[in-house]
């Protein structure tokens, strides 16, 4: 592998897409210790070869690296690698405002070292953010870095939240939901906040508002009918949450459809 790095200098223009790039590269580190410091952006490195330890955080602690893995370094945090062989490594710089959505839904982690299965989506993912930077393409890079750190993100191996959003349309009470998944509602609420970033009863009423859109454009049902169908008794506080959540009423969500093509 060829070590090469390039550091864009987005516009102000491109910083409004929400993610941009301000580095990325590929490189070999030797076995010596990197000196330590802290980045002014959030980075990801995909380390392809080799192990060692990140010194991560204030306390510097010690995490093991074994490749394959991915490092999550936020900015602002000192670090240092400690190879114990060889290791070579893709990398990125990123930053903008989507970074503080992006970790309030967890998709930049708080374990600042994961390892995978399988990594070949995230071997793809980083090629292909490697291969646009370089091409200077700012509206490619970005979905290319919004596309790796989602298939960076940690993934939990339940599918609780997918079981909670089935039952979302059954009006019961957070409780009464963590008890039918067998789960305390502590439980509940931290599986689904790993997996989603949201809370249950956030997802429940997702999943309920996006069942009544579907409703509302494709069948002929009175609201009344379908504020039952998605798990309230009363139309007349579906329709106050729908019209607050969504920018339209009901009706005029219906209608908004009306010449779908």
């Amino acid at each position: 592998m060829k070590s090469w790095s390039i550091y864009p200098t987005p516009s102000a223009t491109e910083r409004q897409l929400g993610l941009c790039c301000f580095g990325a590269g590929e490189k070999e580190n030797g076995t010596e210790q990197m000196p330590e410091r802290a980045l002014g952006c959030h980075a990801l490195v995909w380390v392809t070869e080799g192990s060692g330890h990140l010194q991560y955080g204030p306390d510097r602690e010690l995490y093991e690296v074994r490749a394959p893995a991915m490092l999550r370094l936020h900015a602002g945090v000192l670090h240092s690698y400690v190879p114990a062989t060889r290791w070579r490594q893709a990398w990125t710089l990123f930053a903008g405002p989507a970074t503080e959505a992006l970790t309030t839904l967890g998709h930049l982690g708080t374990e600042p070292v994961s390892r995978y299965p399988d990594p070949r989506q995230i071997d793809r993912a980083f090629t292909r953010l490697l291969r646009v930077s370089r091409a200077h393409n700012a509206v490619q890079t970005a979905a290319a870095l919004f596309d790796l750190i989602a298939q960076a993100a940690p993934q939990p191996a339940d599918e609780i939240a997918e079981r909670l959003a089935e039952l979302a349309c059954t009006p019961m009470s957070i409780q009464a939901y963590a008890d039918r998944l067998d789960l305390s509602v502590e439980q509940l609420r931290e599986v689904v906040r790993r997996t989603t970033g949201s809370t249950p009863h956030e997802l429940v009423l997702a999943t309920r508002l996006s069942t009544a859109k579907v409703l509302l454009a494709e069948e002929d049902l009175p609201v009344a009918a379908v504020a039952r169908r998605v798990g309230y008794d009363d139309p007349a506080y579906f329709t106050r949450l729908f019209t607050n959540r969504v920018g339209l009423s009901p009706i005029a969500f219906r209608r908004s459809g009306e010449t779908k093509i």
